[in-house]
Order: C-alpha cells, then sequence, then structure tokens
C-alpha cells in the first residue's frame, strides 16, 4: 500500500468529523462556570488530529462488525481526547515544556492564565471519566474502560513517561531510556485508546494482546517522527514552537541517534506495527492506512 494513496481526507478525518459533535455535546454544561467552559472548549474543540479517537473507532471496527459491538466506542473516543486534551495544556505550562504556541495558536496559559489553565486541565481529566460513566449503559463495560484509561494516563503510565522525560526520576541510558519515556509519554494512551475501542466491540485477549503490541509500535513511531520535525519543520507547519526539544536537552531519537538512522527506526517500527495487525485481517485496512499516514507524516 503506498503512502501516495493516503491523504488526512480519509480514515483520520472521517473519524474526526465523528467525534466533533460528540465532543462538544459533552462540553456543553450551562452548570459550568462561563470562564472555565470557554477554557476547556478552547483547548478541546480547536484543532487537533484527533488520533486518540480515531484509533478507538478503528479498533472497534478492526475487532468485530458494528452490529456485533457490545457498546458504541463513541464515549471512550470522547474520553480519551479529553484526557489528551487535558495533557496537552499542562505539558505546556511554564513549569513543564513552557511553551506559547499549540495548535497554531497561543496555549491556554497564554490565553486564559496559568490558574485557569490548570483547572481547565483537571476538568477535562475529570469529565473524561464522567462520560465514561454517564455515556455507557453497560456498568461493568464502563468500569473496564475507566480502568483502561487510568492505566494508560496514570502514575504508570504518561505521568510516568513525562516524570521520566522531565528527567525528575533516573534512567537508564541509551535505548532503554528512550524506550522508557515514549512507551509511557506517547504509547501508553494510544495503547488505552486501541484497547478501549476493542473492549467495546467485544475484542477477544488474543486481540486485545495484538492492538496492545500494534499500538506500542505505533507510540514509538509517533514520537520519532515528533522528534524528526521538532528538530527540522519550522513553527508555521508544525503549529508549536519548534527546537524545544534539543533546548531542553531532552532523550529525543533524533538527537541521539541522528536525522537519518531515526527516520529508518521509524520505517521499521510503521511495517512493524502493521504485522502485529494481521490476525485482524482486512477489517483492520484502515488502521494499517493511518499507521502509514503517521509514519510519512508532516506535521
Amino acid at each position: 500500500m503506498s503512502i501516495s494513496s493516503i491523504s488526512e481526507s480519509d480514515s483520520l478525518s472521517r473519524c474526526a468529523r465523528a467525534v466533533e459533535p460528540a465532543l462538544a455535546k459533552w462540553l456543553a454544561d450551562a452548570s459550568v462556570p462561563q470562564s472555565l467552559a470557554q477554557a476547556m472548549r478552547y483547548v478541546c474543540l480547536e484543532g487537533g488530529k484527533r488520533l486518540r479517537p480515531a484509533l478507538v473507532l478503528l479498533s472497534a471496527q478492526a475487532a468485530a462488525p458494528a452490529d456485533k459491538w457490545r457498546a458504541d466506542p463513541m464515549p471512550a473516543a470522547v474520553a480519551v481526547e479529553m484526557v489528551h486534551c487535558y495533557s496537552l495544556v499542562h505539558d505546556d505550562l511554564p513549569a513543564m515544556d513552557n511553551d506559547v504556541l499549540r495548535r497554531g495558536r497561543p496555549t491556554a496559559h497564554v490565553q486564559f492564565g496559568q490558574a485557569m489553565a490548570i483547572l481547565a486541565g483537571d476538568a477535562l481529566l475529570t469529565r473524561a471519566f464522567e462520560v465514561l460513566a454517564r455515556g455507557l449503559s453497560d456498568g461493568a463495560l464502563a468500569a473496564q474502560l475507566a480502568g483502561e484509561l487510568a492505566a494508560g494516563a496514570g502514575p504508570a503510565g504518561m505521568i510516568a513517561g513525562q516524570v521520566a522525560d522531565m528527567g525528575l526520576c533516573p534512567l537508564p541510558e541509551g535505548d532503554q531510556a528512550r524506550r522508557y519515556i515514549h512507551l509511557r509519554k506517547t504509547a501508553a494512551l494510544l495503547k488505552a485508546a486501541c484497547r478501549m475501542g476493542a473492549l467495546c466491540a467485544g475484542a477477544s485477549g488474543q486481540q486485545l494482546s495484538a492492538l496492545s503490541a500494534y499500538a506500542d509500535d505505533l507510540g514509538l513511531v509517533f514520537q520519532i517522527v515528533d522528534d524528526l520535525l521538532d528538530a527540522t519543520a519550522s513553527a508555521q507547519v508544525l503549529g508549536k514552537t519548534p527546537g524545544k526539544d534539543a533546548a531542553a536537552g531532552k532523550r529525543s531519537y533524533a538527537a541521539e541517534l541522528g536525522i537519518e538512522p531515526a527516520r529508518r527506526l521509524a520505517g521499521q517500527l510503521t511495517q512493524r506495527a502493521m504485522g502485529q495487525l494481521e490476525t485482524f485481517g482486512s477489517g483492520a485496512d484502515e488502521l494499517r492506512q493511518l499507521t502509514l499516514l503517521l509514519g510519512q507524516r508532516d506535521r
């Protein structure tokens, strides 16, 4: 399959269009203070690839036909995106990456002040679990999904990756350190998204294991390409500040391996990720397309 046949107008944008109304609905709450609601909408509803919701929806599609699904995966897709958006708000704060540009616009703390940015992030994180609790009639499934999301986003997942990325815990040298950071900071939430979608479809244990392995590889691909773009692309292209990794001395693939070796590794992991989907047959074709797109994206 050639990357030339794949564009963001295909599966990724289709999933984005599907999730936008549901995301907007869960953000429309008259009981929330207007200033807080404005900040939450600002960080959630303007721009973004919607990769994590797409992984929820496409993993459900891979695991079973829609008429066989245990539950609609849309609440899971909304919840994952809210957690992702919260993480971006906190990641951009002066105490973290100290960035002033996100998705081509001022970051939340620049636009609304640090206090409101922190509170908007907190609100999105907690609202995500409310979406699962109230958006699903199957209580047992809602609990499963909440557990997956908490594991992916929590202190052994995404938060652990951020702690390691900031040098706030000991790390081994070389590739082990890079894998420790990025399997948690980036891949853990992608894995949660894939597993949550599959659980909504009633996936088997074998399917869940395959998607977990796929998401680990995809997360590393995504991070390597992010590192390459940070080192080579402009702010206009990225919609965020480039060169941050080098300036902060981050353990990036581009810095530690070099540009071309990092590109080769991304290509190898892209192929391996697609190989993890073999058990799904044609049901995972859109996941394969998405994998190719992410491996060769330019922003």
